[in-house]
């Protein structure tokens, strides 16, 4: 286990991910298993009480730190009949700004978070699972740069018994990543 890991870890006992994935979604795994070897050798994984995967409850029974969590929200808006996606990741300490950032990215009139139901159906993955790691191909994935300038954050599994912790720059290297200022707030 990475240093930056260790120390985000709390309580946790983090798994190499490619060597768990009965604890990962299968878009996750997929995803986990496209990446170069050692990207994918610094992604680990870690079984957690599904009761516990929302945030805040994760981060006090386990002890790992609010601000090296990162949470993964499912964006919608339309333009011209049109229905367009987007995944964002910001550090849990701050919120997604989709009303003029995501937006005009998406270039939409109007955006807000994805339905439950629409989230969890398009993705494969859990609610309070969802990850940047697996989205279907086409979608944006809007990072905001203190998650890629972060030496280790915590993200879902797709799954609500998991989470993974991967080096906050693997997220830009996933497919559609952009960097976007000022998406955190």
């Amino acid at each position: 286990m990475t240093g930056a890991a260790l120390a985000i870890a709390g309580s946790l006992r983090p798994e190499p991910a490619l060597d768990r994935p009965d604890l990962l979604a299968a878009p996750v795994a997929d995803a986990l298993r496209a990446l170069p070897a050692d990207t994918a050798a610094a992604c680990l994984v870690a079984a957690i009480d599904p009761d516990l995967a929302d945030t805040t409850a994760f981060c006090e029974a386990y002890g790992s730190p609010l601000d090296a969590s990162a949470n993964c929200v499912v964006v919608a808006g339309s333009r011209s009949g049109e229905r367009r996606f987007a995944a964002c990741v910001v550090l849990a300490t701050t919120r997604a700004d989709v009303n003029t950032v995501v937006r005009k990215r998406l270039d939409v009139r109007k955006a807000s978070f994805a339905p439950m139901d629409e989230a969890v159906e398009l993705t494969g993955m859990a609610y309070g699972g969802i990850t940047p790691f697996g989205l279907p191909t086409g979608w944006p994935l809007l990072v905001d740069p203190a998650v890629l300038a972060a030496p280790a954050v915590v993200v879902g599994s797709g799954s609500r018994e998991s989470k993974l912790l991967v080096p906050g720059a693997v997220l830009g290297e996933l497919p559609g990543a952009e960097a976007l200022e000022g998406l955190g707030r």
